[in-house]
């Protein structure tokens, strides 16, 4: 039976879809075009720069910074929450939703990818693909150049290892690197007493306990 679903519709909600169709075209025109525009704005005008990332996302809290440049393939999929911070160059295919939570932190050259391909050659062949969603917890420091494929969830507080790439689920409360990532460590209260590796932190912090 056929699907009665537009190609948004069916991108959406994970079934195959043709992404060169008209309605598509369009809608990842119009953010490349925003996209285009961010990344012109002068860095000095936070005003700007923040009004237009809240009309291209689907949702956006008070708190937020994306350095410049920043890409997306629709953007109005894309959530995020508050306190949220992305540095150079992060680039999101957001043909599912990608939904971050509070207290989030991006490195440089940081990819989320929704969107995949059918392996066989002649299926990839007709223009067919799917996109699956990504979800990111609260408190979590992403390094630069980690890629995150579709279909992952990381969990609350975690860190995840520069130049990862993560293509299973990560849980909460762990530091996980490596390509594919993986757990390397769980994270504890001892981390709390040092800034990096083994360097003690020696005055007093804001950490409410």
């Amino acid at each position: 039976m056929q699907s009665t679903l537009s190609e948004q519709e069916k991108m959406i909600s994970g079934e195959p879809y043709y992404a060169n169709r008209k309605e598509l075209t369009t809608l990842r025109l119009e953010a490349q075009r925003l996209c285009f525009r961010y990344n012109q704005i002068d860095p000095k005008n936070h005003r700007e720069r923040k009004s237009l990332i809240r009309g291209l996302f689907g949702k956006t809290e008070g708190l937020f910074c994306i350095e410049q440049p920043f890409y997306c393939d629709y953007g109005f999929n894309i959530e995020i929450g508050e306190s949220f911070f992305s540095n150079y160059h992060l680039t999101i295919l957001d043909c599912a939703p990608v939904k971050i939570g509070n207290n989030v932190m991006l490195g440089p050259s940081v990819s989320i990818y929704t969107a995949g391909h059918p392996i066989h050659h002649e299926l990839r062949n007709t223009g067919l693909e799917y996109a699956l969603p990504v979800t990111i917890g609260d408190n979590v420091w992403i390094g630069g150049h980690v890629v995150i494929n579709p279909n992952v969830t990381i969990g609350n507080n975690t860190v995840i290892g520069s130049g990862s790439v993560v293509t299973k689920d990560i849980p909460d409360n762990v530091i996980a690197v490596g390509n594919p990532c993986k757990v390397l460590r769980a994270i504890t209260e001892e981390d709390k007493k040092f800034y990096f590796h083994n360097r003690p932190i020696e005055f007093d912090t804001d950490i409410k306990e």
